[in-house]
């Protein structure tokens, strides 16, 4: 640990006490009224010629009023930004609605144009569903219903489209057999709407190679929960009601290790996915 010397520690200290008055507009005066101190105590801290430091009530009170951290002030950190602040900024909680195709999920596509955009799905990926698929799943949805949700989808998918973005999607091989075959949160969708949702990704698949790339794993040997990386700012996990958003980076990079993880065990690369859906929805036809 490196010590400082008390008068380079009182220098920093003033320093940095009249940046943040200047930040929230404060004088001498303000701050004194604000500390419940006389306004010469504010005056003696700010003195060039003065080496001493504030006790430490007159320092946390500095602080709270002008909204940095004591350390800060003290020298011990370079955030101003208080503990509570620092994590509000670096993880929010936001409300979600029925499934991921809403608006919230546009913003943030938008935010990382240009960057690799990253996303495990909790069912087939919405941005790749048909209007039919979307018009089964919102059926029994009052609120907003499946206008809402298509025409959001379809913002997300012009936005796919562009190509402004490369798009990575990883997902449980079963998902998509699941679906061929009805069973699971599939069941009791007629069989000509699976297949045509399943034929559509698959040439989407094909089109959009290499800009977008689908890899298929197997969610006995690995599992996600569904998240997306938004480029290197933002990481998004899904909980169903609320979204948890992750800014910070070691949080975004960890997520997005997560992914390449993923990638490197997929049962069926990229390259190979529509192919993969093709023979599924083979295999089910002839079933």
């Amino acid at each position: 640990m490196t010590i400082i010397d008390k008068r380079d520690r009182s220098a920093a200290f003033r320093q940095r006490l009249s940046w943040a008055m200047d930040r929230k507009g404060m004088t001498r005066s303000a701050l004194a009224r604000a500390t419940g101190v006389d306004r010469s105590t504010i005056g003696q801290v700010l003195r060039p010629d003065q080496a001493r430091l504030p006790g430490a009530q007159l320092t946390a009170d500095a602080a709270a009023v002008l909204g940095v951290s004591t350390d800060w002030l003290l020298g011990l950190t370079d955030r101003p930004e208080r503990p509570g602040d620092i994590v509000a900024a670096a993880v929010a909680v936001s409300p979600a609605e029925r499934s991921s195709a809403d608006a919230q999920l546009l913003g943030w596509h938008q935010e990382a144009a240009g960057y690799r955009v990253r996303h495990v799905p909790a069912t087939l990926p919405d941005i790749l569903k048909t209007d039919a698929m979307l018009d089964w799943e919102y059926a029994g949805i009052r609120e907003h219903g499946a206008q809402h949700a298509i025409g959001t989808t379809q913002q997300l998918r012009d936005w796919l489209m562009s190509g402004i973005s490369d798009y990575e999607i990883a997902l449980p091989l079963h998902e998509v057999r699941s679906c061929a075959e009805g069973t699971g949160y599939y069941a009791g969708l007629d069989r000509a709407t699976r297949h045509a949702q399943l034929r559509a990704i698959a040439d989407l698949c094909d089109r959009m190679y290499p800009k977008m790339k689908l890899f298929l794993f197997d969610a006995r040997q690995v599992y996600s929960a569904p998240a997306s990386v938004f480029g290197p700012r933002l990481a998004v996990v899904y909980m169903g009601r609320f979204y948890m958003a992750f800014r910070e980076s070691g949080r975004v990079r960890s997520l997005s290790d997560h992914f390449d993880w993923l990638v490197r065990e997929a049962r069926v690369d990229a390259r190979d996915a529509a192919a993969h859906i093709g023979a599924v929805i083979g295999e089910s036809a002839a079933s």
